[in-house]
């Protein structure tokens, strides 16, 4: 028989399950459908517009950019930019700026500094939150590099910042390499200042390369995870990008940590293996991540 005590005891904790339950479905539904533009690189290279038009009738509503050279964006001036994704009800809240060029010979910090101006200038007429850092060219992939790449981090983070921008970083596999015990995702994470550097966690190359999972890196890190590339495991080969839902990444348990992690933005992103074309998979995407995701 169960006591009146025990009784209230239980009760309370239904209740307290069902009240965090519902405080992470209210979340959930707060995410906008998001897509990093990459995926699509060559639909947007014949036709923009009715590339962003199509991209809008899937029902994505957040896009992550690529491609800002010479202040432009695709070519275009950013405001006219802007102002097709007005059009199509799109925002865009992170672009992939291409600060890794920075740790290439020949190019000073002064050159830095006045390139991080003008992604300011952009991301400010496009009303995104992230500057994003996205890649690693292959010399700078060492020990040292990494703690050079940290250092940058939070210049480029106290710049932005007085901006009312953040600056977060991109990983891939490289920065899971283990040197005598010591990686470089761990590098950027324990020398970057968390109020001023953020964490863009792509699931795919984590999941392909990390001996540890999203989790532990939410618990010892929470709250730097401010984005996530959903990208899924071809179940054939691993080094192939696959559909969302068709792969081997456990998207719903990743999900549960979405407070822990403090994730405010997800983009889907396939960069290979398209079956039959990237339109057609963002769309097989979106219909995925709308219903078993974020519904």
């Amino acid at each position: 028989m169960i006591t009146r005590r025990k009784f209230i005891q239980q009760a309370g904790v239904l209740t307290s399950a069902t009240l965090l339950s519902t405080a992470f479905l209210k979340k959930s539904n707060s995410y906008k459908l998001g897509l990093q533009l990459y995926t699509i690189r060559d639909a947007m290279a014949a036709d923009l517009k009715g590339t962003l038009q199509r991209v809008a009738s899937f029902g994505y509503q957040d896009l992550e950019i690529y491609g800002f050279s010479g202040s432009k964006y695709y070519g275009l001036d950013p405001k006219v930019f802007k102002q097709i994704l007005d059009d199509n009800n799109l925002t865009t809240s992170s672009g992939h700026y291409d600060l890794f060029k920075f740790m290439m010979p020949g190019n000073s910090d002064d050159d830095m500094m006045r390139y991080i101006d003008q992604c300011i200038e952009g991301a400010h007429i496009l009303k995104q939150a992230y500057i994003t850092w996205p890649w690693l060219d292959p010399d700078s992939r060492t020990l040292e590099k990494f703690k050079l790449v940290a250092d940058k981090l939070n210049r480029i983070g106290e710049r932005v910042g007085k901006a009312n921008l953040r600056v977060a970083y991109h990983n891939h596999d490289f920065e899971f390499i283990d040197y005598d015990g010591k990686i470089g995702y761990d590098i950027i994470l324990n020398e970057t200042d968390p109020d001023l550097v953020k964490i863009q966690m792509d699931l795919f190359w984590f999941s392909h390369s990390s001996k540890l999972t999203p989790h532990d890196y939410f618990m010892k890190f929470p709250g730097r995870f401010v984005m996530w590339h959903l990208k899924d495991m071809s179940k054939v080969d691993r080094n192939l990008h696959e559909v969302m839902g068709e792969g081997t990444i456990d998207f719903k348990a990743i999900l549960r940590d979405a407070d822990l992690a403090g994730v405010k933005y997800m983009f889907v992103e396939q960069g290979n293996n398209y079956h039959p074309d990237a339109m057609q998979n963002v769309a097989q995407s979106a219909q995925y991540v709308k219903s078993q995701l974020l519904k």
